[in-house]
């Protein structure tokens, strides 16, 4: 196939001797989204693309398996993309994290730099009603991903980002966007404790002699 778009079955198992050894050839395990994403690997042609949902466990397990399959995709293929979506996507049917994985098959490698997003809302409310509403990041996806030169610039505490090929590697071929995204903290700035205790004594103050008025009035 030229094209694979896929969601697999998640946190599935199967038996070994029941698969077939040309995906066992490229990672060795009995779990289903790990062997849907081999396959998939399998029945691309050269220069085929695939754009697959899988389990945050798949970016960042630490098995063998998991390792040999993101090591396989960044090494042997060209990982273009990961777009972390959040937990509620997929309610009321299940709640787990998932990412979208963006790669060509290509047999050579290719991979130089992953760009990763930071997904924040599809549109819908992330609760088992799933209303619509205004946010929705899916635009700009799809805008940022077809214009990935305006990206190098980006900084990593904004919701988009390119991870170089070589940090990745350093990282274990963990692609959790959480491993490399940055946060800024807004620094607060707090009285200190004597000024807070005066204000609270004058607003005291303040209170009794309202209450005194007050009794005033009702007598």
């Amino acid at each position: 196939y030229t094209l694979v778009l896929a969601n697999p079955p998640f946190k599935g198992s199967l038996d070994a001797e029941t698969v077939a050894d040309d995906i066992l050839k490229i990672t060795k395990t009995k779990k289903t989204e790990l062997l849907f994403l081999a396959l998939m690997i399998r029945i691309l042609k050269k220069g085929g693309r695939c754009a697959v949902i899988v389990p945050d466990g798949v970016l960042f397990g630490t098995s063998n398996a998991h390792k040999q399959l993101r090591k396989e995709i960044i090494e042997n293929h060209t990982l273009q993309g990961i777009i972390s979506m959040p937990s509620g996507v997929f309610k009321p049917y299940a709640g787990v994290s998932t990412a979208i994985l963006l790669f060509t098959k290509t047999g050579v490698g290719g991979t130089d730099k992953v760009w990763f997003y930071d997904m924040q809302a599809d549109g819908y409310s992330l609760d088992d009603k799933r209303t619509k509403i205004e946010d929705n990041d899916i635009d700009d996806i799809i805008n940022r991903f077809s214009n990935l030169e305006n990206e190098n610039e980006r900084k990593r505490t904004e919701k988009s980002f390119f991870v170089s090929k070589e940090e990745i590697i350093e990282n274990d071929y963990d692609l959790s966007i959480n491993k490399y995204k940055e946060i800024e903290y807004e620094e607060i700035v707090y009285e200190k404790p004597e000024v807070i205790i005066g204000k609270i004594k004058e607003l005291e103050k303040e209170i009794t002699l309202g209450l005194e008025e007050l009794e005033k009035l009702v007598k």
